[in-house]
């Protein structure tokens, strides 16, 4: 809203080519209060092929912003903010990240930028960047006039961040586990002072995160914990003192976690890379019991330690081992971590997490014929190819809402906004590397292949159920039907499920079929 009577819209319009090829809104509408939407007037719009199309207007500590944007990628955008009545392109690299904080201008970035490094986070006054850079192209000119918030390191990435009164608080991965630190802004000077880790984010192996109260009273934060064996927590604390946090609630352990061990473990990479993983387990180091590694390696998306009560249940009460791995394509590293397993650096993930299961059996944790991997959506695409990169690594695969063929992906849904991540299959150039990670394609009927669990869901309007559907024809047809199991649940989006009971039944079929294979 940019008044009670005034909103901004995105959305299909009758009558209007108004959304994108990957599905998302193209035009920006101002519509009035009482007219009818036929006569909203178009005040932004972008390209048929960008990924989408969208503005706001917020009040940002007493500053008004109306900003749009055009993505033109998963991962590049244009950032337009509205001065003077004038609609203004800002002068910044389109893989940036942008937001404000009162009059500064918070620029996050995913590529170096000048002397400033992929994964940083920078701050400048906002009316000093539009009047200088601009109308310049070099970052570094404004480098007095410009505070880093956040400087990565090999092993520190920017996360999260959010806002109170009077100060900014970022969370950061330190070797994938959380900290807070927080940042105090002189309103009166336009500076930034650095006031440190809080207490609240000190607690080892654990999930924290935090949200501003209330931005225009107080500098109070709520913050939220968990871990594998710890339920989620809810605590409140200021951004301004050094203090523990006031434990409000927690919920209720939802299985016996005594005796669970959370512990960080390390893989070498095909290429020579330190890949990180948690394992999780009950009583002393396992020795070869089944075990369930789930990974997923792309978007940037971070795998941290969280709760898992079904997991608990069905799986560490058992005695039995699970396993997350860190492994490139995610964010856990920053945007490099990301980067480096992008389109035809693919493969680069799929080793890492190759190289952790290999770790497993060295370590004599499980073996090859007790080891099962698991992974959804873009993790689906990645137990796809283990499935047929190192079949004779697993004892069993669960692919859920997968992708799986890469060869049509872009025509499915939103599989078009994904370009920047696997690549164009219609590029000639690029369909030769995206080939290589189509599991689809891959499949070989002179191989044997491990037991599969493939689940989906009819009503998935992110990834198609045609990729998992099309992927047990070719296995049923190449003599594979014995041991190759679908479950399609007709509801449920591309989470699987919209209950509690149709989660329930999915979650007991997923468990008994790695009973039924990894106990043989």
């Amino acid at each position: 809203f940019k008044d009670k009577d005034t909103l901004l819209l995105g959305t299909e319009f009758d009558n209007e080519d108004s959304l994108t090829e990957s599905g998302y809104p193209r035009i920006v509408k101002e519509w009035k209060r009482g007219t009818p939407l036929s006569e909203a007037k178009t005040v932004f719009e972008g390209e048929k092929t960008d990924v989408s199309v969208g503005g706001s207007y917020y009040r940002d500590h007493g500053y008004f912003y109306e900003t749009y944007y055009r993505s033109l990628t998963f991962y590049t955008s244009e950032h337009y903010f509205k001065i003077n009545g004038e609609i203004v392109k800002l002068n910044l690299p389109e893989d940036v990240e942008v937001s404000t904080f009162a009059d500064q201008l918070l620029i996050e970035l995913r590529k170096d930028w000048g002397s400033y490094d992929a994964g940083s986070l920078i701050s400048i006054q906002f009316d000093k960047f539009l009047e200088e850079h601009n109308n310049i192209d070099v970052i570094d000119d404004l480098k007095s006039d410009i505070t880093l918030l956040f400087r990565p390191l090999p092993e520190r990435s920017l996360q999260s961040k959010t806002e109170t009164k009077n100060c900014i608080v970022l969370t950061v991965l330190d070797n994938v586990v959380s900290q807070l630190i927080v940042w105090l802004y002189d309103s009166e000077n336009h500076e930034w002072k650095l006031r440190g880790e809080l207490e609240a984010g000190k607690n080892g192996i654990v999930d924290v995160s935090a949200s501003g109260i209330d931005v225009d009273e107080n500098d109070l934060l709520w913050v939220y914990s968990d871990s594998y064996n710890l339920p989620s927590s809810f605590s409140m604390v200021s951004a301004l003192e050094d203090a523990p946090s006031e434990l409000l609630k927690q919920l209720p352990h939802q299985y016996d976690a005594t005796g669970v061990n959370v512990e960080q473990h390390e893989a070498t990479s095909k290429d020579g890379t330190t890949i990180k993983y948690f394992l999780v387990y009950k009583g002393d180091l396992p020795t070869n019991v089944p075990t369930l590694l789930y990974g997923y390696g792309g978007f940037e998306i971070s795998l941290t330690p969280g709760y898992q009560a079904l997991t608990g249940v069905a799986w560490l009460e058992k005695g039995f081992a699970y396993v997350v791995a860190n492994i490139r394509g995610g964010g856990e590293y920053g945007p490099s971590w990301h980067q480096a397993a992008l389109k035809e650096k693919r493969h680069k993930a799929y080793e890492d997490f190759e190289a952790v299961g290999l770790d497993l059996v060295e370590k004599g944790i499980t073996s090859k014929s007790k080891l099962a991997c698991y992974g959804g959506s873009n993790g689906g695409l990645l137990v796809g190819n283990m499935l047929t990169r190192t079949p004779e690594m697993w004892g069993a695969i669960i692919c859920a809402v997968p992708l799986l063929d890469m060869r049509r992906y872009t025509k499915l849904l939103a599989g078009a906004s994904w370009m920047g991540e696997y690549g164009n299959p219609d590029i000639p150039e690029e369909w030769d590397f995206i080939q290589t990670f189509s599991p689809y394609h891959m499949l070989d009927e002179k191989r044997k292949y491990p037991p599969v669990l493939f689940t989906t869901s009819t009503r998935d309007d992110r990834v198609h159920p045609a990729h998992a559907r099309k992927m047990v024809k070719r296995m049923n047809d190449m003599g594979f039907g014995r041991t190759t199991h679908y479950w399609e649940n007709i509801e449920g989006g591309h989470g699987g499920s919209s209950t509690n009971d149709q989660k329930a039944y999915s979650e007991t079929l997923k468990y008994m079929f790695l009973y039924t294979y990894l106990n043989k």
